[in-house]
C-alpha cells in the first residue's frame, strides 16, 4: 500500500488513485483500499495565473498521490492519458482499476486555451469511457469555467480552497457539450506563406490545428488544408486582432502579466490603441466582414444559404457556450416573438447548433454589460462557411477558445475557405447552478422561461453612434472599484 494513503483524511480518499493504477512500473497493492467515489487526474498549467499555477500544483501534490497530479509544462496530456489508459487496459481484470476507470474525472487548471487543449486530447483518444472534465479558472477570461459554474476569478491555492473545489467536483453533474470542427483550405500560394501565425508560438488550443497529411481524407492536391477543433467559440475580425496584440505582448513581457486584474486592464488598453473603440475611424473598410468574406450557413434542413452580414460588422463570434470575453453572453435572451419570427431556439450547449453574433466595435461589445444587452444576432447554424474574397486583405485575425492567430491570405485568384461543422460531444462537469443549458435536462425550459428578462429591441437597426447612449443608459453599469481608470489610457 502507498505509505501516504493511511495518513489521508476520509474526504481526500474519495479522490485518491493508487500508484499501480497510474503506472505499470509501480507495485500492485499489498492491501485492498476502499474504491474512491470520485477518482481524479489533475492537470495544471504551472505558468498560468502568474505564480498561482505553481502554488496550486504543490497543494494538489501535497493532498493527493503526487503521481495523479501533472504539470503540463513537464508532460503533455496526450502522453499521460495514453500511458494511464494503456495501463488500465492491462489491469482490466482488476476490480479496483476497473472501478477507477469507470468513475474517473479530470481536473484541468489553466486558461481557456489549456482547457481546450485537454478537451481536444480527450476527444482525439476516442476512449470507450471518456472522463468528464472540470475546469479551474486560472487564466484571464476564464469563459469555460464560468459557463459551467466554476467561477471566473482566479482561485485560492491553499489547502482549504483546494478541498472546497474538490467537494464541488464530488457533487458536480455531468453535462455533454458539442464539439466543433474547423477546416481551413487554400490553394498553394505562388509565393509567400499561408501557415497560421501565432504570437511567437502556436497556442495549446491549436494543438489539433495543423496541416493535414497527404493520406488524410480532407487533403486535396494543390491545396493547403488545416483542421482543428473548439468548444466555446471561434471569432474572426477585430476582437481577435486585439487578442493577438495582448498575447504577443504577454509572450514578450511575461513579467508584466502577473495577476488577473492587470491582465484585464492591459486588454482594455490594447483595445484602445488598436482602434477597437473608434473602429469607424481607424479600421479600414476592407477589413469589415462583409468586404472580407462571403458567409454561408447550413440551415436546419441542411441546405446552404448566403448569410447577409451588415456592412458595419467588424467582428463575428460563432458561440457554442453562453460565456465570451470574461463571462458575457453575446446572444442574450430573445423574446418569444423573435424566437418565432426568426425560427430561433434557446442557446443549448448540446443541440448541434452554434450561435452567430456580430459586433461593430468595442462600444457595441460593452452593450453586453447593460441589462438584456446582446450583439447583432445573425443566425443559428449546424455549419458555417467563410469564403475570403480575392485581394480583400493580405491577412486577417482569428481566435479559438481564447487563443488568437494571424492568418495570411493568398492574393491570387483562389479564395480561402474556413468551414465550421458539428463533430460529436464531450463530457463536462458542471455545478448545479451553472449558466449552460442542456436540451435534455428536464429542468431546462424548451422556451425561454417567463422569469427570464427578455430584450425588447433588436439591435440590427442601431447606428454606430447609438451604442454610447444605449450603453450609458444602463443604471447597473459602473467601472469596478478595483480598476484605476487612469491606468487605462
Amino acid at each position: 500500500m502507498d505509505n501516504s494513503y493511511e495518513s489521508l483524511s476520509d474526504f481526500v480518499k474519495h479522490f485518491y488513485i493508487p500508484s499501480y493504477v497510474l503506472s505499470p512500473e509501480s507495485e500492485a497493492q499489498a492491501q485492498p483500499i476502499a474504491p474512491p467515489e470520485s477518482p481524479v487526474l489533475v492537470f495544471i498549467n504551472s505558468k498560468s495565473g502568474g505564480q498561482l499555477g505553481g502554488e496550486l500544483l504543490l497543494t494538489y501534490k501535497s493532498l493527493l498521490n503526487e503521481k495523479q497530479v501533472f504539470d503540463l509544462g513537464v508532460e503533455t496530456p496526450d502522453k499521460v492519458l495514453r500511458r494511464i489508459y494503456l495501463n488500465l487496459e492491462r489491469l482490466k481484470e482488476d476490480d479496483l482499476a476497473r472501478h477507477i476507470r469507470d468513475k474517473l474525472k479530470i481536473i484541468v487548471a489553466g486558461g481557456d486555451g489549456t482547457a481546450g487543449w485537454l478537451l481536444g486530447v480527450v476527444c482525439d483518444l476516442k476512449l470507450s469511457h471518456p472522463p468528464p472534465v472540470a475546469t479551474v479558472p486560472l487564466g484571464t477570461g476564464n469563459n469555460l469555467p464560468f459557463a459551467f459554474g466554476w467561477g471566473k476569478k482566479n482561485p485560492g491555492t491553499d489547502t482549504a480552497s483546494v478541498e472546497l473545489f474538490l467537494d464541488q467536483v464530488l457533487k458536480a453533474k455531468e453535462m455533454k457539450i458539442d464539439n466543433w470542427h474547423i477546416v481551413m483550405r487554400m490553394k498553394t500560394p505562388k509565393e509567400g506563406p499561408c501557415d497560421p501565425l501565432a504570437p511567437l508560438e502556436l497556442p495549446h488550443s491549436l494543438h489539433a490545428f495543423h496541416r493535414v497529411s497527404s493520406t488524410d481524407e480532407l487533403n486535396m492536391e494543390g491545396y493547403h488544408t488545416f483542421r482543428g477543433g473548439f468548444w466555446n467559440y471561434f471569432s474572426l475580425g477585430m476582437d481577435a486582432q486585439v487578442s493577438y496584440a495582448f498575447h504577443s505582448e504577454r509572450k514578450l513581457h511575461p513579467e508584466k502579466f502577473k495577476n488577473q486584474l492587470v491582465n484585464q486592464s492591459t486588454y482594455v488598453k490594447l483595445g484602445c490603441t488598436q482602434g477597437w473603440f473608434c473602429a469607424s475611424l481607424f479600421h479600414p473598410a476592407s477589413r469589415n466582414i462583409a468586404q472580407l468574406a462571403k458567409v454561408k450557413i447550413a440551415n436546419k434542413n441542411g441546405r446552404w444559404q448566403d448569410l447577409d452580414i451588415p456592412h458595419s460588422i467588424r467582428s463575428i463570434v460563432c458561440l457554442n457556450l453562453p460565456s465570451f470575453s470574461g463571462g458575457l453572453n453575446p446572444w442574450g435572451t430573445p423574446n418569444p416573438r423573435k424566437q418565432r419570427d426568426r425560427d430561433l431556439t434557446p442557446p443549448f450547449v448540446d443541440d448541434g447548433y452554434i450561435e452567430v453574433v456580430g459586433f461593430r466595435n468595442a462600444w457595441h461589445g460593452l452593450v453586453l454589460l447593460a441589462p438584456n444587452g446582446h450583439g447583432t444576432r445573425l443566425a443559428q447554424a449546424n455549419r458555417i462557411r467563410f469564403e475570403f474574397r480575392k485581394g480583400a486583405a493580405d491577412h486577417t485575425f482569428m481566435r479559438m477558445d481564447g487563443e488568437p492567430w494571424k492568418q495570411p491570405l493568398p492574393m491570387d485568384d483562389e479564395t480561402v475557405m474556413v468551414e465550421l461543422s458539428h463533430l460529436g460531444q464531450v463530457n463536462m462537469l458542471a455545478t448545479h447552478d451553472c449558466r449552460s443549458r442542456s436540451m435534455y435536462d428536464p429542468s431546462t425550459p424548451r422556451h425561454q422561461d417567463s422569469a427570464e428578462e427578455y430584450d425588447d429591441n433588436e439591435d440590427d437597426s442601431v447606428t454606430e453612434g447609438e451604442e454610447f447612449r444605449k450603453f450609458g443608459a444602463a443604471d447597473t453599469f459602473k467601472i469596478p472599484d478595483e480598476v484605476d481608470i487612469s491606468h487605462l489610457s
